[in-house]
């Protein structure tokens, strides 16, 4: 172990966090210093990392073995040997080759058994005392040609997944490259060096030194005179396939490592700064500097996310819920809160303000506000019959009263029964009102206790008691507008203060004042044009090639409709007349329907006699962006006065032998004509002031009986219907994906909360080595690696350790400095001597005299 202890307790620390955040799958909120394996396939990776655990435990065999990421976490013990999986807490490993069957189950459960890969990785947990603290990530091999069931971009899909790891700034690299093939043609270090372009994230490890050809070594590079890296290069001699067969041990294959660079000529002056053993104790100080260096951006995430999830926590504990416990008496205060937090949401949504205001679409109260006073007036006016229609109705009703005779005086009873016959027409929008203010009270229901699903059986209980009590005022509320109904038809009131002809004293006598009332009444509204709605519409029989649509602005009035280029309305395209104009609306599917078929909603303008609307087309046709904005716009051309087109009635009623309409054969009958025209008015008056009447009474019926008793339901008789149903510890359950999920956070906040108390002892108590000095890698005989000399270093690297500041300053004369063979006296001079692990002293002052070789 190194002498910064306090550096090597954050590492188990880190892993710690790391499991955390994978169990719950959050491995991107914060990038953990780690250190990721890069190499080409038979690179020697599997046994690099074999030797640091001295245990065989990976799968080998021909082609892609490695087929995803293994985040192996290597922890000190002083006693005992195992491993242990993510996927399978509790269960220790103490056979390595039980850990091989299972990496090897695990990566075919995910990606098959014929050579296919995941980026989903396998966590390992390695606990041993023959290894120090240290977090690998073994990648896929580098591969170029895909084998089996893998796809054709099988190299782009490894190098995607590589860079995944590597692009990181809190991840180091082990570049591992064969010293049997060229250098300059390492994938590894061709990877590092595109996210690492000034080598400083990246380690170099050579291995199959022992297999070069004789004459030929690596002792350039590994003085980090060829391609050099900030943190040098180290050799490792692995063990042959023959020694794999044979099952030769790991510890005997390390004895051999050692022996082989103490003997051979070209590596027995860095026998102590090369093997395995250097190489873990490197990478366990490179490890624990770099997390050093990354401190203050990590304990900065670390706190972001403890605070995101302290609310929460507090929550659970608030209930006696910490550390995985559950306290049974907290059920019931904790139901309560639930209730309450449904009833605040209720009322919130209803009654309008709060924190959580929807920017995208109306809902709640805004909804029924608009069904209210934006449709239902609309759909008043459908079934209101036109002009043409309503004579026609009352001249049958006239000849039908006066039977065989003529009369000579305009009946009453034909106003009453075609004002009956009106009033019964507006119990069908009124039922319709009731429905949608009905279904926008359950969405909004479901909405508030949608935040209760991890209590699946308290979440169905409230939506049982509320829906059934909703169903209720629904059924009691109707019932009551029909009797409204019921009483507008019980007495016809001609002595109301509005209606046109109260206090005539000879109605039949006067149907010159009524009409010329009904007509200044008409000029009237002709001439106050009122403003209904604006808004976008679609349309594709304006100007444009047929099948294409384009998006307009559109201003209805009452008596015209409008469109602009956009909503500054100053680029008029169109300003159409909208008298004798008739709509229908319909839903239509695209071209591809089914799944992928994309629905239209449509309105269609025209004249019912098929002349032109305007210009040359017989129709206008309208498409809404969704069913909501069509019924918005559909009870907006309602009100304007554009109704529904209406079936043809039977066409032998209509029509006589000469397929001239008869109802016009009744209107050459001069006082018939009038007669009908004096009722007409008195129709039209009449139905205004019951149509008044039911805009202003059906919303405050629907408000008193549905939304109050609603508020007033979930407010107060909520929480003891809840008690009648059940035991609240039943009602309380939580649902397994809620308990796990509460676990796995309260686990991830201790982990956080001892992270970052570690973090605070470790900034305080600790020091680390300094980065190696910059290299220049256009110089092939560079700086002697930072390596050289490790063993003359003292071993504890905190004696010599520098400050803060001159860790993060570099020397004033370092990037004009020559280095290596194009330096001054280079024969008569050796550089300082450096720490274990790849760091470096800062060079000593130009006024120093060098140490003499």
């Amino acid at each position: 172990m190194s002498g910064n202890v306090g550096m090597e307790a954050l590492i188990p620390i880190v892993n710690k966090v790391q499991d955390a955040f994978t169990q719950v799958g959050m491995n991107s909120v914060i990038d953990l210093p780690q250190i990721a394996v890069v190499g080409g396939q038979s690179a020697g990776k599997s046994s690099v990392l074999e030797n640091c655990v001295g245990k065989d435990f990976l799968p080998r065999g021909s082609g892609i073995v490695t087929r995803r990421p293994l985040i192996l976490q290597l922890n000190y013990v002083e006693k005992g040997e195992w491993g242990e999986f993510l996927h399978a807490k509790g269960k220790k490993f103490t056979d390595f080759d039980e850990i091989r069957r299972e990496i090897e189950a695990e990566t075919d459960r995910m990606t098959g058994s014929n050579k296919g890969i995941s980026d989903i990785p396998i966590n390992l947990r390695v606990f041993s005392p023959h290894v120090l603290n240290l977090t690998l990530i073994d990648l896929p091999g580098i591969t170029k040609v895909p084998i089996g069931d893998q796809p054709p971009d099988i190299e782009f899909q490894i190098r995607g997944m590589i860079m995944q790891f590597i692009s990181k700034p809190s991840c180091l690299i082990l570049a591992v490259t064969p010293a049997n093939s060229d250098l300059a043609n390492s994938d590894a270090l061709k990877l590092a060096k595109e996210v690492d372009p000034e080598g400083i994230r990246t380690i170099g490890v050579l291995t199959k030194l022992d297999l070069m050809d004789d004459g030929t070594d690596a002792k350039e590079i590994l003085d980090n005179k060829v391609l050099p890296l900030r943190r040098g290069y180290i050799g490792v001699v692995n063990r042959s396939q023959r020694d794999i067969e044979g099952k030769k041990d790991i510890k005997q294959a390390q004895a051999a490592e050692r022996k082989y660079f103490l003997s051979h000529p070209a590596y027995r002056h860095l026998a102590e700064r090369a093997g395995t053993a250097f190489l873990q104790k490197t990478l366990n100080q490179q490890l624990t500097n770099h997390i050093r260096e990354v401190l203050p951006s990590l304990r900065s995430k670390l706190e972001q996310q403890l605070t995101s999830m302290e609310s929460e926590v507090k929550e659970f504990k608030n209930l006696g819920m910490s550390g995985g416990r559950e306290d049974k008496s907290a059920k019931p205060r904790m139901m309560m809160q639930m209730v309450n937090r449904v009833t605040h949401d209720f009322e919130e949504m209803i009654e309008g303000g709060g924190n959580h205001v929807d920017t995208t679409s109306l809902s709640g109260g805004a909804k029924i506000n608009t069904i209210f006073h934006f449709r239902f007036p609309g759909y008043l006016n459908e079934g209101r019959l036109d002009e043409k229609e309503l004579r026609k109705e009352i001249g049958f009703a006239i000849r039908n009263i006066h039977g065989v005779r003529s009369g000579l005086f305009t009946p009453d009873a034909a106003f009453e029964m075609t004002v009956k016959r009106q009033i019964e027409t507006l119990a069908p929008p009124s039922m319709k009102c009731i429905q949608q203010v009905s279904t926008e009270l359950h969405e909004v229901i479901m909405k508030c206790i949608d935040k209760i699903k991890n209590y699946p059986r308290l979440q169905a209980e409230i939506d049982n008691l509320v829906s059934g009590y909703l169903r209720e005022c629904e059924t009691h509320c109707r019932e009551q507008i029909q009797q409204l109904v019921e009483v507008e038809l019980s007495y016809i009131n001609t002595n109301h203060d509005d209606f046109i002809g109260f206090n005539s004293t000879a109605k039949d006598e006067s149907v010159k004042d009524v009409q010329n009332a009904g007509s200044e009444s008409q000029k009237g509204k002709a001439s106050k044009a009122q403003l209904i709605k604006k808004g976008w519409l679609s349309t594709t029989n304006v100007g444009l090639t047929k099948g294409l649509s384009r998006e307009y602005w559109f201003v209805l009035y009452t008596d015209a409709l409008a469109w602009f280029k956009d909503e500054s309305e100053r680029d008029q395209k169109y300003y159409l007349t909208i008298d004798g104009v008739k709509m229908k609306s319909s839903e239509e599917e695209e071209e591809g329907g089914g799944l992928f078929g994309h629905r239209k909603f449509k309105i269609q303008l025209f004249h019912p006699n098929a002349r032109y609307l305007f210009r040359e087309y017989r129709e206008l046709t309208l498409y809404a962006k969704d069913e909501d904005d069509m019924e918005d716009w559909r009870a907006s051309f309602l009100r304007a006065g554009i109704y529904t087109h209406r079936s043809q009635m039977d066409m032998e009623d209509l029509e006589d032998e000469d397929h001239k309409p008869k109802f016009e054969r009744l209107f050459e009958d001069p006082q018939l004509e009038r007669q009908v025209e004096v009722i007409r008015t008195y129709v039209n008056s009449y139905m205004a002031i019951v149509r008044k009447t039911f805009k202003d009474i059906v919303p405050k019926h629907i408000m008193c009986l549905m939304v109050n008793k609603m508020k007033v339901f979930i407010e107060i008789e909520l929480m003891p219907s809840l008690y009648g149903a059940g035991n609240p510890a039943e009602l309380m359950e939580e649902s397994e994906d809620e308990v796990r999920r509460r676990q796995e956070l309260l686990g991830m906040y201790d982990a956080c909360k001892d992270a970052l108390k570690t973090i605070s002892e470790v900034t305080a108590k600790t020091s680390s080595t300094p980065l190696p000095a910059p290299v220049h890698s256009n110089n092939h005989h560079s700086a002697p690696s930072p390596n050289m000399n490790a063993s003359r270093m003292p071993k504890s690297d905190s004696a010599h350790s520098l400050s803060q500041s001159q860790r993060s300053r570099p020397p004033p004369d370092l990037p004009n400095r020559p280095t290596g063979r194009s330096a001054p006296n280079a024969g008569a001079t050796r550089p300082a001597p450096a720490p274990p692990g790849g760091g470096s002293r800062r060079p000593p002052p130009p006024s120093r005299p060098a140490r003499p070789n």
